[in-house]
């Protein structure tokens, strides 16, 4: 999606996500980061931008293995989503491989539903 913009209704969930995980706790900081990550991974600054924030959380967790698994993601997320390559429904977590796909929640399916669409509202 290099070049597109995030639509409003899109860059909303994205940004409510990022901001409920400034606020929640460490195990609910998670959860919205991951579902921000699924949120952001067509457009690559917001992909990136997921990324930081888990390292921030990782390091700040003192959990060393997510901390070096996210900076691995953080080199290979803007160009993955520049060049459309990206496992849908992937949670950003080191737990996870890199390339796996995931099964999407049901309310950000719906979300991203039309996103490969032209012409559709964006």
């Amino acid at each position: 999606m290099l070049g597109r913009r995030m639509p409003a209704r899109v860059r909303a969930a994205y940004d409510s996500e990022m901001n409920a995980a400034r606020t929640a706790d460490p195990q609910a900081r998670w959860r919205h980061l991951e579902r921000a990550h699924i949120i952001s991974q067509p457009w690559p600054w917001p992909h990136t931008r997921n990324h930081l924030s888990m390292l921030a959380l990782a390091v700040a967790q003192r959990d060393r293995r997510e901390a070096f698994g996210q900076v691995i993601r953080i080199i290979v997320a803007a160009p993955g989503s520049a060049l459309g390559r990206y496992p849908e429904g992937n949670t950003g977590r080191a737990s996870v491989p890199l390339t796996q796909p995931q099964p999407i929640p049901a309310d950000l399916a719906t979300l991203l539903s039309n996103l490969a669409s032209p012409g559709k509202e964006r």
